[in-house]
């Protein structure tokens, strides 16, 4: 099955037909994210393209400076957890400069997302369905933006596993998600459904949810740092938001619970942070065939 979508831009900024748009969240210099002790460590590039303080988007600078040097080449882009992707990036000036970036998006089945389907028209061409069967080509996509997905499904590792299957080497995994070690996950896991409705609504007043709070390993700093240590994938940046890292809206007394739950569990929840944001790296076949 093919999953490009030949939906409008969502910011209206493209000068031709926009297939998709897509996503995160504002960026925000990331305090250093402890790693426990003796934990494997996986490989951080050694220099990261050098920040620009007008570019707003980490993901959006990662995606202009991938396409940026291929020039002539279409880029695809799979989007997966397209309805909790937040901001947008940057596809649309790409295209208005005259880049030809082709987007799919996908989401798993659940209620909240058919309802956010449902509602936005930009979303139409999203596939839904079982994350776990989806039909997903191999070495089909440049970039793949994960957004706020692990945290809210079952076989996390198997669907990340499917979403990297589908990266052509050298090419880029965006991934955004709620962190299962910080103060605020386990709010979210353990608030009523009443307070965790409460909690969407001033983070996404209008939008359908709340998701599931699943939250399985993967989805924290010391799951992923494993994950890319044994899948070969290197570590370019990362970032941290919510919690005391700031550059999220805050429901009254939210960032007081974190604070008190990180100071009951004795620093094993943080309140130093609520999402984390990676950028990870396929590496290049050096041993593929030229033909």
């Amino acid at each position: 099955m093919t999953l490009v979508g030949n939906q409008a831009d969502r910011q209206g900024a493209a000068a031709t037909p926009a297939r998709a748009a897509a996503v995160p969240g504002p960026q925000r210099q990331e305090p250093a994210l402890a790693t426990a002790p003796g934990a494997a460590t996986a490989p951080v590039a050694d220099s990261p393209p050098a920040h620009d303080p007008s570019d707003a988007d980490l993901f959006a600078r990662y995606t202009r400076d991938y396409v940026s040097g291929r020039e002539g080449q279409q880029i695809t882009v799979l989007q997966a957890g397209c309805t909790t992707a937040d901001g947008d990036l940057g596809i649309g000036t790409l295209r208005a400069a005259g880049a030809d970036v082709a987007v799919s998006l996908i989401d798993d089945d659940q209620p909240a997302t058919r309802a956010a389907l449902s509602t936005d028209e930009s979303m139409a061409g999203c596939v839904h369905g079982d994350l776990r069967t989806l039909p997903l080509p191999q070495r089909s996509h440049d970039i793949v933006l994960c957004a706020l997905l692990l945290q809210r499904i079952q076989n996390a590792e198997l669907v990340l596993d499917r979403l990297v299957a589908t990266i052509r080497p050298g090419g880029l995994l965006l991934l955004r998600f709620s962190d299962r070690d910080s103060a605020a996950g386990f709010l979210d896991r353990a608030l009523p459904a009443a307070a965790r409705r409460a909690v969407w609504r001033r983070r996404r007043p209008g939008q359908p949810g709340p998701y599931e709070a699943v939250y399985e390993r993967l989805s924290s700093a010391r799951g992923i740092q494993a994950y890319a240590l044994m899948r070969e994938l290197v570590i370019a940046e990362r970032r941290a938001l919510g919690g005391l890292a700031g550059g999220m809206a805050e429901p009254y007394g939210f960032l007081a619970g974190q604070k008190l739950i990180a100071w009951l569990s004795r620093g094993r929840l943080t309140a130093a942070h609520e999402e984390l944001l990676y950028v990870l790296r396929k590496p290049e076949d050096r041993f593929a065939r030229v033909l």
